[in-house]
C-alpha cells in the first residue's frame, strides 16, 4: 500500500512540476513578446508632439520683483 500511494504522490510531482514549467515558459514569452510590442512603439511616447515645454509660458515676467 505505501508504495502505490508513494507511485502516485511522485506521478503527481511529476506532472505539477511540467504544467508549471509549462507556465513559467508560457508567461516568460508572453512578457517578452509583451515588451517587445512596447519598445517597438516606443514605450508609447510622442516624440515632441505634445505635450511641449513651453518656456515663455512660465517667465516670471508680471511679478515685479525688485
Amino acid at each position: 500500500m505505501t508504495d502505490q500511494v508513494r507511485v502516485a504522490a511522485q506521478v503527481q510531482a511529476e506532472l505539477a512540476y511540467m504544467n508549471f514549467m509549462l507556465w513559467c515558459k508560457r508567461t516568460t514569452w508572453a512578457i517578452l513578446a509583451t515588451m517587445l510590442l512596447l519598445v517597438s512603439c516606443n514605450f508609447g511616447v510622442d516624440e515632441g508632439k505634445y505635450p511641449n515645454y513651453n518656456g515663455a509660458q512660465y517667465m516670471p515676467m508680471n511679478l515685479k520683483v525688485k
